[in-house]
């Protein structure tokens, strides 16, 4: 089988300013990987290839008049299946929505339309972006999960069908299958990117990217923000349009979570001889032995994953009440069915007192960037597992998306020649700076 090649659309600006190539000509290279690719992975629901020839073809007269609409006039892209599209259906990966078609585009999408981004398909989605797996494979061993919830937009953009996808997380949905499948990952602060038009209500949900490269990551979402900002209530993404410079970072906090106790040993050395390139490049690590306010942070995160399936579970009564009761409980999974008689159990005030704890775990958080300009742990507990009957261990990601703070996945690492990413975990609203941080975070090597 062949390796997964990641196909960047940012490095053919140049060529399409000289003719040298055009956005038709890299659909189709495009295309051609899905053709190799698509039978085998199952990354995409539906697809609308003419609409998206006759996009990439407009883009591809733009270019030629030096009048691209946006950095990313041309980019193919995929949508979660969650996220509504005008000329496609919208499944949530269940069987009750087979078929079903808002007719409008979701905030993000008609962003992405401005900005001359074509449309290549629906990625496939775990049901409901939550627990129950669809048939989506990874790249890089077709008997491996590509993780989830994001599970199709990971995998198209690892085999290079397109170049960036839009995913979501609210547990561990969009880090964990970037890891997974060796591509980049990118949860943004909470309520950065609009999510009107989007199936993810719940209030840990961020919308987010996948992608070939971080700079494509940042322009598609910063493209993204300055068309239809962020979440109602929100700022959206600020900082520069084109992708932030690489910030050497003087302090880094690395984080022993939950999920260390199930990481293999070759994982856990893997983060071990980051950590002491790190040092060995300047770079000072904070850890819990050395700096009492990551071990103040790690106690915070520590059950990070009950908590937030605590939230998750109310917030949710609503909609698979109603879906149970109007559209049959049938059709649900049986972990959505476990999910809404655990909800039902519950009382607003155990509620009120959940999003109490958070909001104390978060406080707890924020004052960690008086002493450290990120943190660095790792995206998932190992490569990604045998079996498509689960999504793998979420508990590296989940404390990104309890704080609500930007968190990336950098394709940094292999073990057992698999992809493992490391997570860098930014503060909120300074998503840019974690950027620039993160860009010199690659150049140092283990």
């Amino acid at each position: 089988m062949p390796t997964p090649v990641s196909q960047s659309y940012i490095s053919s600006h140049a060529d399409f300013r000289s003719a040298k190539d055009t956005p038709r000509d890299f659909l189709e290279r495009c295309l051609a990987r899905m053709d190799e690719w698509e039978g085998k992975i199952h990354a995409f629901v539906s697809t609308n290839i003419p609409a998206a020839r006759t996009a990439a073809d407009r883009s591809t007269e733009r270019w030629r008049a030096g009048k691209p609409l946006s950095p990313i006039d041309g980019m193919p892209v995929g949508i979660k299946d969650i996220i509504e599209t005008a000329d496609m259906p919208t499944e949530q990966g269940s069987p009750l929505f087979k078929g079903w078609q808002s007719v409008r585009d979701s905030a993000a999408v008609a962003a992405l339309r401005e900005a001359g981004a074509v449309i290549v398909g629906k990625t496939v989605t775990t049901e409901f972006a939550a627990v129950a797996p669809g048939p989506t494979r990874n790249p890089w061993d077709l008997s491996r999960t590509p993780g989830g919830s994001s599970s199709g937009s990971a995998a198209a953009v690892a085999a290079g069908i397109v170049s960036a996808a839009l995913g979501t997380q609210v547990i561990g949905s969009i880090v964990r299958p970037a890891s997974y499948c060796g591509c980049y990952g990118y949860k943004p602060s909470l309520g950065s990117i609009n999510r009107g038009g989007s199936f993810d209500h719940l209030s840990q949900s961020s919308a987010g990217m996948l992608a070939a490269t971080l700079p494509e990551m940042w322009i598609v979402a910063r493209e993204i923000s300055a068309r239809v900002g962020g979440d109602p209530g929100f700022r959206g993404l600020s900082g520069p349009r084109e992708a932030p410079a690489a910030r050497r970072p003087a302090r880094l906090a690395a984080l022993q979570t939950a999920g260390f106790s199930s990481a293999t040993p070759e994982t856990r050395a893997t983060f071990a001889g980051y950590q002491a390139a790190l040092k060995q490049s300047g770079i000072q690590v904070l850890t819990r032995d050395n700096t009492p306010a990551v071990a103040d942070v790690e106690d915070a995160i520590r059950d990070a994953g009950t908590l937030s399936r605590k939230i998750n579970a109310w917030e949710s009564r609503w909609p698979l009440n109603t879906y149970a009761r109007d559209l049959g409980v049938e059709g649900l999974s049986k972990i959505m069915q476990r999910r809404l008689k655990e909800a039902e159990a519950m009382t607003l005030e155990q509620y009120q007192d959940d999003l109490a704890d958070r909001d104390r775990r978060r406080e707890i958080y924020a004052k960690l960037a008086a002493v450290a300009d990120a943190c660095i742990t790792l995206s998932a507990d190992g490569p990604a597992p045998v079996g498509l009957e689960s999504t793998g261990d979420p508990t590296f990601a989940i404390p990104g998306s309890l704080l609500g703070v930007p968190a990336l996945s950098l394709p940094l690492f292999q073990t057992g020649g698999l992809p493992l990413g490391l997570q860098v975990l930014g503060f909120s609203q300074h998503d840019a700076d974690l950027f620039g941080i993160a860009a010199a975070l690659q150049t140092i090597k283990a």
